[in-house]
């Protein structure tokens, strides 16, 4: 089992990087989260997760083991296949997912491409204790996403109501959040009106 690759990176684009180990390349799936947390530098550490079927041997590469987690907890619903999972972490990030399977928020699952009502509530039912566990066993996940989610979530929709697109201010309340994990919800709009 390839658990993980260390080398060269010689090829990225947003749905998979080619790691150069030794010589040999190996082409990874990524998921556009793990696209975004890869850094320029030559040298790459990437976790993997192997899928072999009978017609294909597939490698997925994530960024963090966590991301990895989350990924193989998606793939234990039935109806959820390896692709679906790796759309699923190109919409969300690993935290939200947990984040809306936890608090029972199958509208934000359902949002993602190609998940219906069904598959959502199925993902909530199946994973509810499991996302429980996994998010306690991550000491270092995101402060903002635990904390400061409600914060996030009510500025986000009061930036919605001023006229803002939620892709285009997504980022920017994530990242102001992440930095001060005590920032109101006031300040958070604050800051992202002046950033934008």
């Amino acid at each position: 089992m390839i658990t993980q690759l260390s080398g060269k990176l010689v090829e990225k684009s947003p749905t998979h990087v080619v790691i150069d180990c030794s010589g040999v390349g190996y082409h990874l799936d990524i998921s556009l989260h793990t696209y975004q947390q890869l850094s320029d530098e030559e040298h790459q550490r990437i976790y993997t997760h192997l899928q072999i079927k009978e017609d294909s041997h597939s490698l997925f590469g994530f960024s963090t083991t966590f991301e990895r987690a989350v990924f193989r907890l998606l793939l234990s619903v039935s109806g959820i296949g390896a692709n679906t999972a790796r759309t699923m972490l190109s919409s969300l990030a690993p935290e939200e997912i947990l984040d809306a399977i936890v608090n029972e928020q199958a509208g934000k699952i359902q949002a993602v491409k190609g998940i219906g009502q069904k598959t959502a509530q199925r993902v909530i039912i199946d994973l509810r204790d499991k996302a429980v566990l996994l998010t306690y066993d991550q000491p270092d996940m995101s402060i903002a996403s635990r904390a400061n989610r409600v914060n996030i979530d009510e500025a986000m929709a009061a930036l919605e109501v001023l006229g803002f697109a939620r892709k285009a201010i997504e980022k920017v309340v994530e990242k102001f959040a992440k930095e001060q994990p005590d920032i109101t919800v006031e300040e958070l709009i604050k800051n992202t009106l002046n950033a934008l």
